[in-house]
């Protein structure tokens, strides 16, 4: 993979109450899939792309996550920027605004696991990552009457769903809310103004661990691409 000398934001400080009761002893980072922490992953994932600089905005139980990190040795620098009420997504990127400095740089939410190939995400700042929508429910085709086929958890391909990877430009900072939430404060913003764009994603791997049943999901599903194979 090419060298794309930024920075990443990953977004870690949520307390992660649907994970309970894994969550009242772990941050979500922590949590493992397929044996590794989601953050370890992260890292790993944006070290493919040839990314060595992270800023993690923690919140709930930072302390462990900060102890975890540092003991590593991932071969990357990190900066931590702590959160000590919940800020929201804009805020937390807002709040570590000192540690990012490049001129671009990548955001991911600190639950997602993926694959997508952020050389496509680089190519136009204030870019979201966006994949076909995959319902949760099984949907019933019907002519008429009749039953005709049943799709298990299809994708919609004429709904696109935000994957919550991010490549934006240093000036939009500024433009992020003190504590709220960046997907409905500053990108409707950008969207007014023509300055956000979308790259679209109908075959890459991902996956947000938000429920004890996505665990084993996406473990499997890791299991069966080989995903750790990919980041080596």
């Amino acid at each position: 993979m090419g060298c794309l000398y930024v920075k990443t934001v990953i977004l870690s400080g949520g307390m992660g109450k649907r994970l309970r009761p894994l969550t009242d002893y772990l941050p979500k980072p922590l949590l493992p899939v397929d044996g590794i922490p989601i953050i370890e992953w992260q890292i790993q994932y944006f070290k493919k792309f040839g990314i060595n600089e992270f800023i993690v905005c923690a919140g709930y139980r930072a302390e462990q996550l900060i102890s975890f990190l540092k003991s590593k040795n991932f071969g990357v620098k990190v900066s931590f920027s702590v959160e000590k009420t919940p800020l929201g997504t804009g805020g937390a990127i807002r709040k570590a605004r000192k540690y990012i400095g490049s001129d671009n740089f990548f955001v991911i939410n600190g639950d997602v696991i993926t694959n997508l190939d952020l050389s496509r995400l680089k190519k136009k700042p204030n870019s979201i990552a966006v994949m076909p929508l995959r319902t949760s429910f099984g949907i019933v085709n019907l002519n008429g009457e009749k039953i005709e086929k049943f799709e298990e958890k299809p994708e919609l391909f004429n709904y696109w769903m935000n994957a919550g990877v991010y490549y934006l430009q240093n000036r939009v900072i500024n433009m992020l809310p003190m504590s709220g939430n960046i997907e409905n404060t500053t990108f409707p913003a950008l969207a007014k103004m023509g300055n956000l764009y979308a790259t679209r994603y109908d075959k890459a791997f991902w996956h947000s661990i938000d429920s004890h049943k996505d665990i084993a999901e996406c473990t499997n599903r890791m299991q069966s691409i080989q995903y750790a194979s990919f980041l080596q």
